[in-house]
């Protein structure tokens, strides 16, 4: 997956960050990964077309020192390649909110707690017009 953002700033609990950018007319999938480094994310946000098997379905998971935790899949997929879309991500020490198009919310817990967040990158099919920390 192309690295398309990192970001090495603090996102303190209860903003957001809203991504704008275009799906790529070909996407396979994209990722936004928010949390204290690349080994250790609280949230790994992967829409996914066609990719490891699945099929339009939203895979979220977390990882740990490097090791993945237990996914969970959407099978709601308010994506399309080729089109616009926006996301915005918001987290407090219990749980990700996701704010998808056509206003779907995902929501995922925050398995470490944190109440601060490091590190933000977007990798794979999304061509990112716009990012913003509010």
């Amino acid at each position: 997956m192309a690295l398309q953002l990192v970001a090495h700033v603090k996102i303190k609990s209860g903003g957001c960050i809203k991504v704008k950018g275009e799906v790529a007319p070909e996407a396979q999938s994209f990722a936004l990964n928010l949390g204290q480094d690349e080994s250790n994310l609280i949230l790994h946000f992967n829409p996914r077309f066609d990719f490891h098997g699945d099929i339009r379905t939203i895979v979220c998971n977390s990882k740990t020192e490097g090791q993945w935790d237990t996914e969970l899949r959407e099978a709601e997929f308010p994506f399309q390649q080729g089109e616009e879309t926006k996301i915005c991500v918001s987290f407090d020490a219990e749980e990700i909110t996701v704010e998808l198009p056509e206003g779907q919310e995902l929501r995922f817990p925050n398995r470490f707690g944190l109440e601060a967040a490091d590190y933000f990158s977007v990798t794979g099919d999304l061509h990112v017009k716009s990012v913003k920390f509010k």
